[in-house]
């Protein structure tokens, strides 16, 4: 985007990131994602009706089951571009999630907001590292079927900010950082070892996403009185999250601010 296309944005944050949200052209609603400028002011307490069709989405990829996705041996470039393609609409559909919470919900401090859009530019950045490799390898985003399933979950929690910053970020996105150290090393086995430096970047940045999102879960928990570790087991049953499965990645969920109890537990019976 050049700047003579910059966006005109509303004046406030969770107003403003309503533009990038609504957008839906893959590769422009990163761009429009990143040029969100850093010094809006924020209005916590406003009520901000919702615009409908969110989030914006391109009509390419078609959404499908995810029981219905094949996987293709990663010693061709077609298997290697199917695994790089699930990666990519995974970070598109994490920019939506963070800048809904943003405009979405209310009464919380600014700090909240101006996190969850640090880390809807870090997914952008993720997006378009993955969709320029993709093109690199003669692909493209939206050429491949994909799943709904993350915003799926967000569409059930979208109603109590505890059932959504518990579900998305603590289980939906800290699955990924299991996955990362198996699908890394997968690719650089069949050779990608581009694409295994940009997972490296998508790890320790999601990291830190997770990280927010359980500082932001424990501290609803504490206004509302609850006990984290029993609430967040109540959620899974509540929302029928996924099961979480082994292996996990014990040290990348220490670092994102998982405690002792909670990864204990996990090991020994999951949540």
């Amino acid at each position: 985007m050049s700047r003579t296309e910059m966006p005109q944005f509303e004046p406030e944050l969770r107003r403003a990131v309503l533009a990038p949200l609504l957008e839906k052209h893959a590769v422009r609603k990163a761009e429009l994602t990143l040029a969100l400028p850093a010094d809006l002011r924020v209005d916590g307490q406003a009520l901000i009706a919702d615009p409908g069709c969110i989030p914006g989405r391109p009509d390419q990829p078609v959404l499908v089951s995810h029981t219905s996705l094949k996987a293709k041996p990663l010693n061709t470039p077609e298997g290697r571009a199917l695994l790089l393609h699930a990666i990519a609409h995974i970070e598109l559909n994490a920019i939506d999630l963070a800048l809904d919470v943003v405009w979405r919900y209310n009464a919380m401090p600014d700090t909240f907001y101006q996190d969850w859009v640090r880390i809807a530019k870090e997914e952008a950045k993720h997006f378009l590292l993955i969709q320029k490799h993709l093109v690199g390898m003669g692909f493209d985003y939206g050429q491949f079927p994909a799943h709904n399933s993350l915003w799926e979950m967000a569409e059930r929690t979208k109603g109590d900010i505890l059932a959504r910053i518990g579900l998305v970020p603590r289980t939906m996105e800290a699955r990924g950082l299991d996955a990362s150290p198996g699908v890394k090393n997968k690719l650089i086995s069949a050779g990608d070892l581009a694409a295994g430096r940009i997972l490296d970047i998508i790890l320790e940045d999601e990291i830190g996403h997770v990280a927010a999102g359980n500082r932001w879960y424990r501290h609803v928990c504490q206004e509302r009185g609850l006990d984290p570790i029993a609430t967040y087991r109540d959620l899974i049953v509540q929302y029928d999250a996924p099961k979480l499965k082994s292996p996990y990645n014990l040290e990348a969920r220490r670092l994102a601010g998982f405690d002792d109890e909670e990864l204990n537990y996990l090991a020994a019976n999951g949540l």
